[in-house]
């Protein structure tokens, strides 16, 4: 009689042990769609359709050239019948030369207020970035410099790729702006790092793709970022980084990903880090 009973309820407690994976809308806060995709094996309907079927109800659009951007931003129609808003941000590069030169390049800095002014169909831009720093010091380049202080003028969100160096650094030329951080530093900065980071800068927010150390075993959040995502529900959101179209190709991997690792929160947190903080960010409307 015991035996029978145990392997009867096993399949209760085991379905008990492991979380559900998240279901809701889903923000992706780091979308490029450069011109090698829109030019390439990924056309609008192809990476709408993407979207859709994964529950991405918003996106941060950043792309090389801003062309991509402003090709999302434009398809009204279409983003409407995905589900789809866009929340266009101005990237710094027009070329892939302009990644290890921006932050002197005054044409840069001039191209940015140009982009401003014009906006997108969609609306006003509401940021600046991605943009990628490889050497800190270059954080206070005379460029750097001077784009913190017009995001902060114009009441710009900034996407950086940087280390946790810069972030001192830029978060020095203009303190109130909200800067979202790409990776939560793609190199790897420990979560003690990150932790002082966001106490020190009540407005600095954590990306959370290509993070090194977030997730263990099988997809499950690693303990130290589990407890740092409870401690600061309000300070993280997703991303894709669609950076190479490998990335397109994959899109649906890396959102079943995220929504495994987010049941492993509680769901009002799983539902801030999925889709409320970057809906907030942007006053979006609940899905």
């Amino acid at each position: 009689m015991w035996r029978p009973l145990v392997f009867l309820c096993w399949p209760a407690l085991t379905g008990l042990a492991q979380a559900a994976d998240y279901s809701g809308p889903l923000f992706d806060a780091h979308l490029h769609y450069n011109e090698e995709a829109y030019q390439g094996p990924h056309p609008l309907d192809d990476v709408l359709a993407r979207m859709q079927r994964n529950g991405v109800r918003a996106i941060v659009a950043n792309s090389r050239p801003n062309d991509g951007t402003k090709t999302l931003a434009g398809a009204g129609t279409q983003t409407r019948a995905a589900g789809v808003t866009v929340v266009p941000f101005i990237r710094l590069y027009r070329n892939r030369a302009d990644y290890d030169n921006w932050f002197r390049d005054e044409s840069i800095y001039t191209m940015v207020q140009t982009e401003f002014a014009r906006g997108t169909a969609a609306g006003p831009y509401r940021g600046i970035g991605e943009f990628h720093l490889y050497d800190s010091a270059n954080a206070n380049g005379p460029v750097a410099k001077k784009l913190m202080q017009f995001a902060a003028e114009k009441q710009l969100a900034v996407l950086a790729h940087v280390d946790d160096v810069a972030i001192d650094l830029l978060m020095a030329h203009a303190s109130g702006v909200r800067l979202i951080w790409a990776h939560t530093g793609i190199g790897g900065a420990p979560a003690a790092r990150v932790q002082a980071l966001l106490d020190k800068y009540p407005r600095l927010m954590g990306e959370l793709s290509y993070r090194p150390g977030l997730t263990c075993g099988e997809g499950s959040l690693c303990p130290e970022w589990r407890a740092l995502l409870l401690k600061y529900p309000d300070r993280f959101m997703i991303g894709s980084d669609t950076w190479v179209n490998q990335r397109w190709m994959y899109y649906d991997e890396l959102m079943r990903g995220y929504r495994r690792w987010l049941g492993d929160l509680p769901p009002d947190v799983a539902r801030r880090i999925a889709w409320d903080n970057g809906a907030n960010l942007f006053q979006l409307n609940r899905p």
